[in-house]
């Protein structure tokens, strides 16, 4: 039994891996629009617009999701309210593959959210 998690574990960790690899750091606003324009962000729960007039709409968790964006030195920075929760400016990493992206927070020092694009 122990030797069994033990592979699982290994498995998911080289799948995690795997994952985090095929994701390629999007440097340039150009880049980035193209990758969200007219598409929707999504993970459990979660569903945002990032538009390319700087505006993110959406919602998450039962709650209106509204903010602006702009694109500093390589990273996405953002401004939000998660219904009247007020969610801190950050500048964010964006690593994407096409069909996923993930924001890390802090210039990519931080806390990570991936999403799908559809």
């Amino acid at each position: 039994m122990l030797k069994a998690s033990l592979i699982s574990a290994a498995a998911l960790v080289m799948t995690s891996g795997l994952a985090l690899a095929d994701l390629a750091p999007v440097k340039e606003k150009d880049q980035f629009i193209g990758l969200v324009n007219g598409k929707t962000l999504s993970r459990p729960f979660i569903q945002l617009q990032v538009t390319p007039d700087g505006r993110i709409s959406g919602t998450g968790g039962m709650r209106q999701v509204t903010g602006t964006w702009s694109w500093e030195a390589g990273y996405f920075c953002r401004d939000m309210k998660w219904g009247n929760r007020d969610i801190a400016y950050n500048c964010q990493e964006v690593r994407a593959n096409g069909s996923e992206i993930t924001f890390t927070s802090d210039r990519g020092n931080g806390d990570s959210a991936n999403f799908r694009i559809r």
